[in-house]
């Protein structure tokens, strides 16, 4: 059921993000007078069309999901009427055919603004960056940073909960700079901090930052008592049940939930005797934890979750909030940081300072969609606008056969008076095909590495 989950919403999230794209070149297009052939979600074999409208556009499906596009009249892909010569891509003036061309990239930057912005009106629920003990020899614990200290601050960006944390902190690790931090105290005092980020390298930003710059979270003391099971996971099959206590693992008494995790992760398919208390009985329960590799290590899991006292997790949880005015303005900020950030991240791709393993295609892409649908709508919009980012900055990046490719053929356009030669076309979409094959076999290498090595 989870694959079929998976599946379907990485075909939702690819066609709403494919639609939103063309619709934009669809759109300009037609506002610029421009004569719509086809308009395809998906690339090959047509495999069901609909002609509508004035000028017979046909809407299609096609067999090739990755992708769509626009088919627009053009004198160059065939014959066209002399009466219709004003309305052929081909014969627009620059600016138009520019205007057409950004639009795909623009419209998926307004579909991220449009998701954030009912994001945040709706509200978004975060956990508050209270700190646990900070990593001996860190640079948090170089920095004197002390549990029970909530971040309030990291440069000059406020922060209200641990996904602010890392998004900021990302952005400075990758200048290596020397931060200060605002932190309230456990007794409500302001302290301030510097922390030192000239030592965290690419392997850190690829794998766990905040764990690298030696920041935990603050973790409520959890009692060994199960809440919820995954169904089909170990801990279901092997007969615990919800409410279960675990008071002894191989009768070695157990502390609290962190202990329970220890001892589980430390016992990759080997059985535990586990003594239960149930409805005021102890009762003994054997249980195999299943082996998961997570960052080349090989843990066992039993699929359980604590049972947790809502009461007092509700003091470490928050909610980020805006009305209908300020969360346009907040939704188009992030958008911008998202873009920016996703910029930088591609130069140091480009120069080395950041490993190509964080590339990412198809198979990543559906298994994130996949979760963060099992999380819920919010989780599953913020995934959307994240992707609709990145589909926007790809489309731009100035490659041949993408929009980019061909908007930096109309500033050189622009620049020396006429269109650019047929020749420097044809070798540029030869360099193209070239370029985006390589980097699509790689995201696909980085995507099959990711499912056979955890």
């Amino acid at each position: 059921m989870n694959f079929i989950s998976t599946i379907i919403a990485f075909v939702v999230a690819l066609g709403v993000l494919i639609v939103f794209h063309e619709y934009g070149h669809y759109l300009v297009a037609r506002l610029c007078g421009v004569k719509v052939l086809r308009f395809s979600l998906g690339f090959g074999k047509v495999l069901w069309r609909r002609r509508i409208g004035r000028d017979g556009t046909e809407w299609a499906l096609s067999a090739f999901p990755l992708g769509g596009y626009v088919k627009m009249l053009d004198e160059r892909e065939g014959p066209v009427a002399p009466e219709e010569f004003h309305r052929a891509f081909n014969r627009q003036t620059v600016g138009k055919r520019f205007a057409i061309v950004a639009a795909g990239p623009i419209a998926n930057f307004l579909l991220a603004i449009l998701l954030y912005w009912v994001l945040f009106m709706h509200g978004v629920p975060g956990v508050r960056p209270v700190l646990g003990e900070p990593v001996a020899h860190s640079p948090a614990a170089q920095a004197e940073l002390a549990a029970g200290d909530t971040i309030t601050r990291i440069g000059q960006s406020d922060v209200a909960t641990w996904q602010d944390v890392r998004w900021v902190l990302l952005e400075h690790a990758l200048r290596k700079d020397h931060v200060p931090v605002e932190v309230q105290n456990a007794r409500g005092g302001i302290d301030f901090r510097k922390l030192d980020l000239s030592g965290i390298g690419p392997e850190h930003i690829d794998g766990d930052l905040i764990k690298a710059i030696g920041l935990t979270r603050f973790q409520p003391a959890f009692k060994p008592v199960i809440g919820k099971l995954i169904p089909g996971g170990a801990g279901e099959r092997d007969g615990l049940q919800p409410r279960d206590e675990i008071v002894e693992v191989d009768g070695q008494p157990v502390s609290g939930w962190e202990d329970l995790v220890a001892r589980i992760n430390a016992a990759p398919e080997r059985t535990l005797s586990m003594t239960v208390l149930r409805g005021g009985a102890k009762t003994i329960v054997a249980v195999t934890p299943e082996a998961r590799v997570e960052n080349g290590k090989t843990l066992g899991r039993i699929g359980a979750m604590p049972h947790i006292d809502e009461a007092e997790t509700r003091k470490y949880m928050t909610e980020v909030r805006y009305g209908p005015v300020a969360a346009i303005s907040q939704a188009a900020a992030r958008t911008w940081e998202v873009s920016v950030f996703t910029v930088k991240m591609l130069g140091r791709m480009i120069v080395g300072d950041v490993s190509l393993k964080n590339l990412s295609g198809p198979i990543t892409i559906a298994d994130y969609a996949g979760q963060s649908a099992q999380l819920g709508w919010l989780a599953y919009l913020s995934f959307l606008a994240l992707i609709s980012i990145s589909l926007g900055v790809l489309n731009l990046m100035p490659v041949p056969l993408l929009d980019g490719g061909h908007l930096m053929y109309y500033v050189a356009e622009i620049a020396k008076g006429s269109p650019v030669s047929d020749r420097v076309m044809e070798m540029g979409q030869q360099v193209g095909i070239v370029l985006l094959f390589s980097l699509m076999a790689f995201a696909l290498y980085n995507d099959i590495n990711r499912l056979f090595g955890g």
